[in-house]
């Protein structure tokens, strides 16, 4: 399940301050330690999106279902969460990529640095948590590049004051998969090691990508795989027509679990245990699809199991390479 927190490279010290007293988006899932989520959430919140009883399983392949589906936002807003204009962090390129439709969007990454040579290198698209992009992010991307790969960290649509509409997930996968094209035809990368990662909301646009296009693997984390649930809770951040179904299935990866097009392994912090079925059951159903799909819970918090999930990603990783 995503969370609406700004990560920080002091993810412990921000999990210390988190209070019932102060409970706010940022802090929800990191200071809940495994509570139901709804004993948290505003009373409208409480009475808000139904889920059905049996979550629906689609037929069709995302991909193509993608091509036929255009998701109708009712609001135009930017990304819902405070930011500021994104500079460099240490240790990483500014870059830009053709995000929205037909590339009509400008959007800044930060890609590290490296060597083109003739030896092609693996390479890692991280997909960010929370509506926003921080250098606290990026910081957490040292692993990778300390082991060989190549990173690149994408801002979405709408964020930290960029041009583009927030839609909750389905425009920004598209953002997602423009990024994955620019970073694969980069010189010296090895499209054969081309894998994919993200937290939080990244963990959802991972899977909705993964289904979406062909990486070498998928490892997602904290990813929220079931909308109805997401937007229950968030009822401020919902911009499409609620009364249609079909925007919520769009945005579920649960309910495309045989489309998923690479081995994938579902990573959470101990302390996230709610989301349990809703996990078990997209491994399930991707399991249909004929590749390796697995889930594996390390300690921690939503937050504080980051740093362990990206090294638990790279030895998922490097088995492939």
């Amino acid at each position: 399940m995503a969370d609406k927190r700004f990560l920080s490279s002091t993810v412990r010290q921000e999990e210390s301050r988190a209070t019932m007293k102060s409970m706010t988006r940022r802090s929800l899932l990191a200071g809940a330690v495994g509570l139901s989520a709804a004993a948290f959430l505003p009373p409208r919140a409480k009475a808000g999106i139904v889920a059905p009883e049996v979550l629906p399983l689609e037929r069709q392949d995302y991909a193509e279902a993608r091509k036929r589906f255009h998701t109708h936002l009712l609001r135009h807003m930017a990304a819902p969460e405070k930011s500021s204009v994104l500079g460099t962090p240490p240790g990483a390129e500014r870059v830009t990529y053709p995000g929205g439709p037909d590339g009509s969007i400008e959007l800044v990454a930060w890609l590290s640095h490296y060597q083109p040579s003739k030896t092609l290198k693996p390479a890692v698209l991280f997909l960010h948590g929370g509506n926003a992009t921080g250098d606290g992010h990026w910081a957490l991307m040292k692993p990778y590049w300390e082991a060989g790969y190549v990173v690149l960290l994408p801002s979405f649509r709408g964020e930290n004051g960029q041009n583009g509409h927030y839609s909750g997930f389905y425009n920004e996968t598209t953002d997602a998969l423009a990024a994955a094209t620019y970073l694969e035809n980069l010189p010296g990368i090895d499209r054969n090691r081309f894998f994919i990662a993200g937290h939080s909301n990244g963990g959802t646009l991972t899977l909705l990508a993964a289904m979406s296009r062909r990486f070498r693997a998928a490892a997602p984390i904290s990813a929220g795989v079931n909308s109805w649930r997401y937007f229950n809770r968030y009822t401020d951040e919902i911009c499409f027509d609620e009364t249609n179904e079909r925007e919520f299935i769009m945005r579920s990866s649960v309910c495309f679990g045989p489309s998923l097009k690479c081995p994938a392994l579902l990573l959470r912090g101990t302390e996230e245990r709610p989301f349990d079925a809703d996990h078990q059951l997209f491994v399930d159903r991707a399991l249909t699809s004929g590749f390796k799909v697995d889930k594996k819970l390390l300690p921690g918090t939503h937050n504080g199991v980051v740093p362990h999930a990206v090294e638990e990603s790279i030895r998922l990783f490097n088995a492939f390479v």
